[in-house]
């Protein structure tokens, strides 16, 4: 249902604003519910011409194109150059408190924390805010959005990241008031954002951003329910990023969602997005949960 009430002309002219018609399938792509090819096919569907949706393809492709990257580089660490004029490894507090003073900003982080979701937008305002006006390192302040977003890409979050503070690209991305006003609906002057780019983009720490601090991620997953396993089927293992209800649909097997600590310890995601994994998982007949390893599952 979601992907036949997608309108990709309308996604193009209006996907920068928070208002704007984007599809909201995000999450499902990222769980693996649902597949980029599977969204294009469905597009295609209705007759439309790759010319007149250039723009929602495009995003698609971004997104299998950050995989790519991932299967190439380490995402956790720079991937073309050192960022530049960094201060501190930690986020301003008032970043994680949603109090920054930017409203636009502050409404997207409490829009994060109470269900899961930020327009990308947004997001970049809010990594140009810690990596480029409060000088913070890129690393930390990413594992923050992706604990909370339920469609957290690992891929796509930290290249988006390093984009933004010109550790992925060749210049830094900077946005001032009038920007995020006309894209958040938001009417804000006298901020320290009202100001031309030559001024933000050399402009000292503002006050409302020096302040900083580290996140210690705390990740709740739940026990394992394995009750049985029937050695002469064969095992079909489910992830946080492969939740696919018709991936060997209809095969006799032994369905298992495979919930590594060592993983959510690297990657530690909220107790929201854990509890929106394990709704997604119930759409997958006799699947069985197992919190540990692979080697320990395995033997």
């Amino acid at each position: 249902k979601k992907m036949d009430s997608i309108e990709p002309v309308q996604y193009g002219r209006t996907r920068n604003y928070v208002n704007g018609a984007v599809s909201y399938l995000s999450p499902y792509i990222s769980r693996g519910v649902i597949s980029t090819h599977q969204v294009l096919k469905s597009v295609f569907k209705k007759g439309y011409k790759i010319s007149e949706i250039e723009s929602f393809i495009k995003e698609l492709c971004w997104r299998d194109y950050f995989q790519r990257v991932g299967q190439l580089k380490d995402l956790n660490t720079e991937i073309r150059q050192i960022q530049p004029a960094i201060t501190n490894y930690q986020i301003p507090s008032q970043i994680i408190n949603a109090s920054t003073g930017i409203t636009g900003v502050d409404i997207a982080i409490k829009q994060l924390y109470k269900n899961g979701y930020m327009h990308n937008h947004c997001r970049m305002y809010t990594a140009s805010l810690v990596c480029n006006i409060a000088k913070s390192h890129w690393y930390h302040p990413a594992q923050w959005m992706y604990y909370y977003l339920l469609d957290g890409d690992w891929a796509s979050n930290s290249c988006s990241w390093q984009w933004v503070a010109g550790a992925n690209s060749s210049k830094r991305y900077y946005s001032n008031q009038e920007n995020i006003n006309k894209y958040t609906l938001t009417k804000q002057s006298a901020t320290f954002l009202d100001a031309s780019y030559e001024v933000i983009e050399t402009m000292e720490i503002p006050v409302q951003l020096k302040t900083t601090e580290k996140i210690i991620f705390e990740v709740d997953l739940p026990f394992s329910t394995v009750t049985q396993i029937n050695t002469e089927l064969p095992t079909f293992i489910y992830n946080y990023y492969n939740l696919d209800p018709i991936w060997h649909q209809g095969e006799p097997g032994n369905r298992i969602l495979l919930l590594e600590p060592d993983l959510f310890s690297n990657y530690p995601v909220s107790k929201q997005c854990i509890h929106f994994i394990l709704a997604l998982s119930k759409n997958i007949p006799g699947i069985q949960i197992y919190r540990g390893s692979y080697n320990e599952f395995v033997t």
